[in-house]
């Protein structure tokens, strides 16, 4: 019996209690619901609801014989959701085989909430296992939707590197594809190291557990590349490598990641998004690290071409060093100079030759001009006994007007000069 809202004791008559809330909204600290009342409301509110099918993969299966019931889990494969399903076993019937943990299946069932539990769960009349067709072909519409995302695109791949120092290698349980990765790795680069996460890569936890990992190593700044890895399996093992909330996450990733799931005929939607799809995880192996066997062989005969290319290109410079020494230029240098010695010798006498006969004929020519000179002189007139009489002021004297009595004059004869003085003058004889 709860005390009235008085806060008086339990049956104290002195007061009526007050009643409870009718709505939720109308409930305060003062004046709660029970929890008996809560859980009412809780169980005629789904009542309510009508009969739904529901999809999820099988978690957890238990059969109670004496009952004759079917109590089933059902999880959603995408995300952390899960809801408790009880049938009656007759419900199993036209079933090929009773559905086992992993298998999707459908069942149609209407909601119950038990009041003294406080639980939700599903009371089914029919389950459908859901065939691997139709998975295959929802998976295929996935597809579509994340190709036409580009989450497929050929340009959004990344190259993986040449050389990783650490390598995160996403697993299951000591598992033949880790096995695989690791020791083909390590045969071919020792110094590789791994950062392994085994994980459940197949059932109900298969995507929760691999996403997470993939998550927690692409955080890691050391690791260089990712593996996933799994050593193929049925249709219905492979299914959660192409869950939709795994490939997002993939996608995501920053880091490069190879898948390695090693099923041929139906790739898996990791190994659509993957930088790098492996056939096997060996093939992953010999992908993400070089062969240091290889790698020494190539460098040997990278050497070796280095050292060819150089002895060749030595012998073709000296080659031609050779027939640039051996030109007679070089032979004999001297040879270049002595005809060149020759060539100005000769152009010296010819010069000489030209100078001589140039002077010689200047020489005949001024001995030439030079008689003239001599000839037309006033000098060889005086040799013959004339003279130039001139005045003082420098005047020749042509006629006795030039000269009056007194004048002082000068005779210039061949050889000196006379002074005279004029005493008289005489008009000159008309010739006849």
């Amino acid at each position: 019996m709860y005390p009235d809202r008085t806060g008086g004791p339990p049956g104290d008559a002195r007061q009526a209690p007050q009643p409870l809330p009718v709505l939720a909204r109308d409930t305060t600290a003062e004046r709660p619901w029970p929890v008996r009342l809560l859980s009412e409301k809780i169980r005629e509110y789904v009542a309510k609801m009508s009969t739904v099918w529901v999809e999820g993969q099988v978690v957890e299966h238990t059969y109670r014989g004496r009952a004759g019931m079917q109590f089933v889990t059902l999880r959603d494969t995408d995300v952390e959701a899960s809801l408790p399903v009880h049938m009656l076993t007759r419900a199993f019937d036209g079933l090929h085989h009773k559905p086992e943990v992993g298998d999707h299946v459908v069942v149609q069932a209407r909601p119950e909430f038990w009041t003294k539990a406080g639980r939700l769960s599903l009371r089914a009349t029919a389950i459908r296992q859901v065939g691997v067709g139709e998975l295959l072909a929802r998976i295929d519409q996935l597809r579509r939707v994340l190709a036409a995302e580009g989450l497929f695109d050929v340009d959004r791949k990344r190259p993986l590197p040449f050389l990783p120092a650490v390598v995160g290698l996403v697993c299951g349980r000591e598992s033949k594809a880790e096995h695989d990765v690791v020791v083909n790795a390590r045969s071919r680069w020792p110094q590789v190291r791994f950062e392994i996460r085994e994980v459940a890569v197949q059932g109900v936890n298969a995507v929760r557990e691999v996403s997470a990992a993939i998550a927690e190593l692409d955080a890691r700044r050391d690791v260089d590349v990712l593996v996933v890895a799994r050593g193929g399996g049925s249709v219905e093992d492979l299914l959660p490598f192409s869950n939709e909330a795994l490939v997002r996450v993939a996608a995501a990733c920053t880091t490069p990641l190879v898948s390695a799931i090693g099923h041929e005929t139906d790739a898996p939607l990791l190994d659509l998004v993957a930088d790098y799809r492996a056939s096997t995880p060996t093939d992953a192996a010999k992908r993400i690290v070089p062969d240091v066997a290889e790698e020494r062989a190539r460098v040997t005969q990278a050497r070796q071409r280095i050292r060819a290319a150089m002895a060749s290109r030595l012998d073709r410079e000296q080659h031609g060093l050779d027939a640039v020494r051996s030109r007679p230029a070089l032979a004999t240098p001297q040879s270049m100079v002595d005809a060149r010695e020759r060539e100005v010798g000769q152009h010296v006498r010819h010069a000489r030759h030209l100078l001589d006969a140039a002077l010689l004929r200047a020489s005949g020519e001024v001995g030439r001009l030079a008689a003239q000179v001599r000839a037309l002189s006033p000098a060889s007139t005086l040799e013959r006994g004339y003279a130039v009489v001139q005045r003082g002021d420098g005047h020749v004297v042509r006629s006795p007007g030039d000269v009056a009595v007194g004048d002082a004059l000068r005779l210039r004869l061949a050889v000196g000069a006379l002074d005279a003085e004029v005493t008289a003058t005489a008009d000159a004889a008309p010739h006849g």
